[in-house]
């Protein structure tokens, strides 16, 4: 089982010296990956209900709080450590160019010696989308669309693409990732999710601990995975972890990580030692 650190550039780590300290805690205490979250605007007032949450709003609900760019954060903290992994959970892929967003990750993948995952999601703030002048609907097809674009501009040498969304020919992308590609998490909890999944992705992240609902999101996603003629055992499930025995029983659902929210360096240590070790 492995083990990651979600809503890592959050709170007070949004800051230089703690975000490094956390990465090199969480590294040293056996944690496998740092996963952050992001939104580029929170609009004030927003009215879309926030979906992991039954308020409908986000964590404290506070609209004003620092959340850094994702991506360069994780570049940040890649400098700091040497092997954690550096995942986005999620990047709203629909709301970005989809060229720079892959050159970017690529980028970060190839500075890091091959250690980004790149979380994907299709996003819920309706007003962030509009501030940003990118249509909500049909955000699902786009993110089809630029995830199938990112695997062209990362593994072929002079790739085209030609989508609904976002069309080239003949381009050049460099670098391209150490990795040979950057592996794609699908996060989210409906039923769209986990069927892209099983078509698209090299992970799986439903942000949930609630076995009933993982068990069926996980048939989903194998039933769509084997349609598409692709091997459902490859897709890497990602879940909420908690208390030892909760953690024994995702594994047993195939689950082979499972995250926990940030914690100081000292309570890092002790996790470390006293339940990552036992799945070790």
């Amino acid at each position: 089982m492995k083990f990651g650190i979600m809503f890592a550039n959050t709170g007070p780590f949004v800051d230089g010296p703690p975000a490094a300290a956390l990465a090199q805690a969480a590294e040293a205490a056996g944690f496998d990956s740092l996963w952050t979250v992001e939104h580029v605007v929170v609009p004030r007032g927003y009215a879309s209900p926030y979906p992991y949450d039954e308020s409908g709003k986000m964590p404290g609900g506070r609209e004003d709080f620092d959340i850094p760019d994702p991506l360069i954060w994780l570049s940040y903290v890649a400098a700091a450590t040497q092997s954690i992994k550096l995942a986005t959970g999620i990047l709203i892929v629909p709301q970005r160019n989809p060229l720079v967003t892959a050159k970017a990750v690529a980028t970060l993948d190839k500075l890091s010696g091959g250690r980004a995952i790149l979380g994907v999601g299709v996003g819920w703030l309706e007003e962030e989308f509009n501030a940003l002048d990118v249509p909500f609907a049909g955000r699902g097809r786009r993110l089809d669309d630029y995830l199938r674009a990112f695997r062209a501009l990362w593994t072929e040498d002079c790739p085209s693409h030609d989508g609904e969304f976002v069309s080239f020919s003949d381009c050049f992308s460099r670098p391209q990732p150490t990795q040979g590609s950057v592996p794609i998490v699908v996060g989210g909890h409906s039923d769209r999710a986990a069927r892209r999944a099983g078509e698209l992705g090299d992970g799986f992240f439903p942000a949930l601990g609630d076995i009933d609902r993982l068990k069926h999101l996980l048939g989903v996603m194998r039933e769509s995975a084997e349609a598409a003629g692709r091997d459902p055992d490859a897709i890497e499930i990602t879940a909420n972890g908690g208390p030892p025995d909760h953690v024994a029983r995702m594994a047993e659902l195939g689950v082979s990580r499972v995250i926990f929210p940030p914690m100081p360096p000292d309570k890092l240590a002790q996790f470390g030692e006293n339940v990552i070790s036992r799945f070790s």
